[in-house]
């Protein structure tokens, strides 16, 4: 349908879709409609069927928002040939007859979303207007005016453009790499991303200045580090690290963010049941990515929960050594949260680079549960007054682990303090392989060095934080344990050894070796508890307790434990005596030594993948349990290989059985991919794997 100005006919309007995401790098949104990036001109054309007078007339409009207006940015006026106040503008190409075909330039720090273009011709006294339609505009790390510039292609391609990543999980002695598919371009996602910003509590108090606001990356991903978590509105992701999923999902039964974002939007907006920390930050590093801001995942080990913001992990014991769970404190064996890149014009120059985002709702800023951005720069600086949550990321990294004897509520004393046990091997995925980069050195100074006691003093300054008590001095055989009684010495010595890496349904054999450190015989009394516990550290259930007498004669005795091993949670293991024999009865005890289970999964790829072709692949894997299994679902997916997840019923595996399963896949995306593969069941959990395979376009 045309619309009539005087003396002008104007017919169909030619976006030019596939040249213009083309060079807006926005090929791969699965959406017919035109995605480009602010800061760089993209190309239209109009068909006229009458020959216009003259130019000089044509006015363009471009709004987004609910209320555009030009005061606030989300309206810009601007005539052909003229850059408007905005920093819109509009060129004429060169054009054959009846066609104009037009250069239109967004300014590169436009508000980013959903626009609406209008062209306005004036003759006479008369306005005609005709909408030409509308684009989505979003932030474009590839311009070096747009405050998400990045410099290097290899990490423009890693941190805007790859759809899929690996996430640091485990323990410092034993990471692990969990593969995760962000999926930032598959169908809906873009509209699902820009409704996280308009589920804001800041879009539904004022949504004209809110959506005049997010031409900062700094707001925009503040925003969603609110918003991806549903504590203070109907956010994304629910979280939950106790009790049991029943009413939900098990946090460590998602294995991306598209099937999380999709379920989110199709209930309306409730949130989705459940995640843990590494759910929010996959869902945080979607939702950026797809909105242009360079992102990416970050884990760190022994990652310290300061409630109190004094820079200090309290642990407090009385006179007889018993823990007396006075602080909320807490060190998680690891906690991940998000890296965005961009220039910190609030804070200055120096603060540009890597932001921290961290969308786990643990605390409250400024009311709401929302973390960053804080620049890595300020952390490792130890500028913890800037913006934002400076002090609770500094803590994260970097806190003291301190013990305090408390004699009574006006009297404690401080006999032990740890300086290097929080913030271990900080773990990212490297750009290009799935290899992990350690990036500790971005956040502090290396432990142990004069510069890093500096600036965490210069922290605890400016926190106005002041150090109570009297440090004691304790024994250097007996640093390491906080005892508060004078050292006595004991008569025995212990350590408990694991022969083996656990599997899932297996027994494993634990050694505990006993040294007698007099020359008397004696009969001692072992009690040995096995726990299982989560990643923060908190028990979940105790699934062994054991007490036996030994007679331990002048030399060492070993002695053989053997536990069930079936679920494929993570242990922790504790060991003691008699009190009368060892100071205060403890020989072994460590929560920062959880063993984790491993269990035989194979994934392949059976022939060469090319998009639109079918390929099979094959998933083999063992049933690990001494009993039948039912009722298993195998489940895949992957951007660009699978448009949403598949599943496969597994009804029956025998004891001990390992099963082949086959399933075709047809690419609908080139390049590298990353397909994954994991068994659910009730029976056990954690059978996860994943396969990179490269899919060469349609010849």
């Amino acid at each position: 349908m045309s619309c009539v100005f005087p003396a002008l006919k104007i017919g169909k309007v030619n976006w030019q879709s596939k040249l213009n995401k083309a060079a807006h790098h926005t090929s791969d949104y699965s959406s017919t409609e035109l995605i480009l990036r602010r800061g760089q001109p993209f190309n239209i054309s109009l068909n006229l069927k009458t020959t216009a007078q003259s130019w000089d007339n044509f006015t363009f409009i471009a709004s987004t928002g609910p209320s555009p207006e030009e005061s606030q940015q989300t309206k810009a006026i601007f005539s052909l040939s003229e850059e408007g106040a905005s920093g819109w503008s509009a060129t004429q190409e060169p054009s054959e007859p009846r066609c104009l075909n037009l250069s239109i330039l967004s300014p590169a720090d436009a508000v980013i979303g959903r626009y609406k273009l209008q062209l306005q011709v004036l003759a006479g006294n008369k306005v005609s207007s005709k909408a030409l339609g509308q684009f989505v505009l979003l932030f474009n790390p590839w311009c070096p005016d747009d405050d998400v510039y990045m410099a290097n292609e290899k990490e423009r391609q890693e941190y805007v453009l790859n759809d899929s990543g690996i996430i640091f999980q485990g323990v410092e002695k034993d990471i692990q790499e969990e593969a995760w598919n962000y999926g930032q371009f598959e169908e809906d996602i873009l509209d699902i991303s820009l409704a996280v910003l308009d589920r804001s509590l800041n879009h539904r108090e004022d949504p004209a200045l809110d959506v005049s606001r997010r031409n900062s990356p700094v707001y925009v991903s503040r925003v969603i580090s609110a918003t991806v978590n549903s504590n203070d509105e109907k956010g994304v992701v629910e979280g939950k690290w106790s009790g049991r999923f029943r009413s939900g999902t098990n946090p460590l039964r998602w294995s991306g963010s598209v099937t999380i974002l999709r379920r989110w939007h199709r209930a309306r907006y409730r949130p989705v049941r459940y995640g843990q920390c590494w759910v929010f930050a996959g869902v945080t590093c979607t939702v950026l990515r797809c909105l242009g801001i360079p992102t990416r995942v970050i884990t760190n080990f022994n990652s310290a929960h300061d409630k109190n913001l004094n820079l200090s992990i309290d642990k407090y014991i009385d006179v007889s050594g018993n823990n007396l769970h006075l602080s909320e404190d807490s060190v998680w064996n690891f906690h991940v949260w998000n890296e965005s890149w961009f220039v910190r014009r609030d804070l200055g120059s120096f603060y540009d680079g890597w932001q921290v985002l961290d969308a786990t709702p643990q605390e409250r800023s400024k009311g709401i549960y929302q973390c960053g951005p804080a620049s890595t720069r300020a952390i490792k600086e130890g500028d913890v007054d800037l913006d934002y949550d400076s002090p609770f990321v500094f803590a994260a990294v970097n806190a003291d682990c301190v013990t305090w004897i408390r004699y009574s509520k006006k009297r404690k004393e401080r006999i032990y303090s740890d300086t290097r046990k929080i913030g271990k091997f900080i773990s990212t995925k490297a750009v290009g392989t799935n290899a992990r980069v350690d990036v500790t050195a971005n956040y502090k100074y290396p432990e142990g060095s004069l510069k890093e006691r500096q600036v965490y003093k210069k922290a605890l300054k400016l926190l106005g934080v002041q150090r109570p008590g009297k440090r004691s001095k304790i024994p250097r055989s007996r640093r390491g344990f906080s005892r508060a009684q004078p050292a006595q010495n004991p008569s025995i010595s212990g350590k408990l050894l694991l022969d083996a890496s656990p599997v899932v349904g297996q027994d494993i054999l634990l050694t505990l070796t006993l040294k007698n450190l007099i020359a008397d015989f004696k009969t001692i009394k072992v009690k040995l508890k096995a726990s299982a516990i989560l990643y923060t550290r908190k028990p979940k259930a105790e699934i062994l307790q054991l007490h036996r007498s030994v007679k331990l004669g002048s030399e060492e005795g070993n002695f053989d434990f053997i536990m069930a091993f079936i679920t494929g949670q993570d242990i922790v293991l504790g060991c003691g005596t008699d009190k009368k024999e060892t100071e205060q009865g403890d020989l072994f005890s460590d929560p920062a030594q959880p063993l984790s289970s491993r269990i035989l999964f194979s994934l392949k790829v059976l022939g060469a993948a090319m998009v639109h072709k079918p390929v099979n692949v094959e998933v083999t894997f063992t049933n690990p349990l001494s009993e039948e299994v039912t009722d298993c679902v195998l489940r895949a997916e992957g951007s660009g290989l699978l448009k949403e997840q598949l599943r496969i019923c597994v009804e029956r595996m025998a004891p001990m059985e390992t099963s082949t399963v086959e399933f075709e896949i047809i690419p609908y995306r080139s390049g590298t991919r990353q397909l994954q593969v994991d068994l659910v069941c009730t029976h056990f959990s954690d059978i996860k794997g994943f396969v990179m395979l490269h899919v060469a376009p349609t010849q």
